[in-house]
């Protein structure tokens, strides 16, 4: 903001910005004063001119995460997970750092040593597509910073390397597992996993979705269920089958719930009970999301086309599709065998053999016709 006065016959003129220094000058003239002020004006909304280094050295990383974490996040969908990943960050001895002082180099150290710490419950080590996820709040927090709060700070993450690979799971339920995993959810106290699976494996729907349902968003009568707002942003609206209906339909005649939620438990709690169930069923290397997985590749076993199974799964691109679709191997072998058995192998011609009809279906025997 530009601030003029005339003093001594000249005209005197600052100009104040949150973060930068102030700039004065002195003119003869109101006009030149004016042209002036508004120069650097437009050099501060290009930000042409170097920030403020006295604020950037009373403000920690600390206390720009914190702020993040307390006054941005809330609003956020998946607040939960994003408010325990900044709270973890804020234990490393980098968010001790001034701004005035952070530099990429700094958190090229803080990525070496998270690459290098086992996962959160897990003996396994952190990989760089999980520390992807972790550093992209920050990022978007040190975007936030320069355009709300007007802080002049550089991003450090912008020259950050990350060499992520592309570790596609095509993890499907195997033989048993399903029933494994039904009866031991009977030696649990939460009542909800069982219908959680249950339904997930019915609709191919993410985690938070299934956790945000409505009764008001179910059609009982069109057997239907709105989703108001998904992972990518748009409301969609999908059939339901008779399991899955069948499911809802119990949860809804349970008085004992205080809210209309379906399923009243938070993400984070199904993850603990998740892990406590797989491990006391016995199954390794299964997370919750392969059911939708498991789920989307039964629906493409069942014949529907790819718009069909995008309609309900949610997905806009055929590329992010296929990456949820994996052919059961015993199904796929048994449509080859279906398709070429012997009785389905007359006239088939060849450039330089003609298969003909066979009178054994255990022992084929071909006559190859020169």
């Amino acid at each position: 903001m530009a601030t003029l006065r005339k003093r001594n016959g000249r005209w005197q003129v600052q100009v104040r910005r949150q973060g930068f220094p102030i700039q004065s000058r002195s003119f003869v003239s109101k006009a030149d004063a004016n042209e002036w002020a508004r120069l650097i004006e437009r050099q501060h909304d290009r930000q042409e001119l170097g920030p403020d280094r006295k604020t950037l050295k009373t403000i920690t990383l600390a206390d720009l995460v914190t702020r993040y974490r307390d006054e941005v996040v809330p609003k956020k969908r998946g607040s939960a997970v994003e408010t325990i990943l900044l709270s973890r960050f804020l234990r490393y001895p980098i968010c001790q750092k001034t701004l005035n002082d952070i530099t990429t180099a700094d958190f090229v150290a803080y990525r070496d040593q998270r690459l290098s710490e086992p996962k959160h419950r897990s003996d396994k080590p952190v990989t760089p597509k999980s520390l992807k996820r972790e550093l992209s709040p920050l990022s978007h927090m040190f975007r936030h910073a320069v355009v709300e709060w007007e802080i002049p700070v550089r991003n450090p993450l912008d020259g950050l390397k990350l060499k992520v690979t592309d570790n596609k799971r095509e993890r499907r339920l195997l033989a048993g597992e399903l029933d494994r995993l039904l009866e031991a959810t009977k030696k649990g106290r939460n009542k909800l996993v069982a219908p959680i699976i249950l339904f997930a494996l019915e609709t191919a729907m993410r985690r938070g979705e299934i956790l945000s349902i409505q009764f008001r968003h179910v059609d009982f009568g069109r057997l239907s269920l709105v989703i108001p707002e998904s992972k990518s942003g748009y409301s969609r609206v999908i059939p339901l089958t008779a399991r899955a209906i069948a499911i809802l339909e119990v949860l809804r005649s349970d008085d004992t719930k205080p809210t209309d939620l379906a399923y009243p438990i938070t993400a984070i709690a199904l993850r603990l009970q998740w892990d406590r169930l797989t491990a006391r069923a016995g199954i390794d290397g299964l997370n919750f999301h392969d059911l939708r997985h498991e789920a989307i590749s039964r629906l493409f076993e069942l014949g529907l086309t790819v718009p069909e199974v995008a309609s309900i799964s949610g997905h806009r691109t055929l590329a992010q599709l296929m990456r949820y679709s994996h052919a059961s191997q015993e199904v796929v072998r048994a449509k080859l065998y279906a398709a070429q058995s012997p009785d389905k192998l007359i006239g088939v011609r060849h450039p330089q053999t003609l298969m003909v009809e066979t009178t054994s279906v255990s022992e084929p025997t071909v006559e190859l016709i020169n």
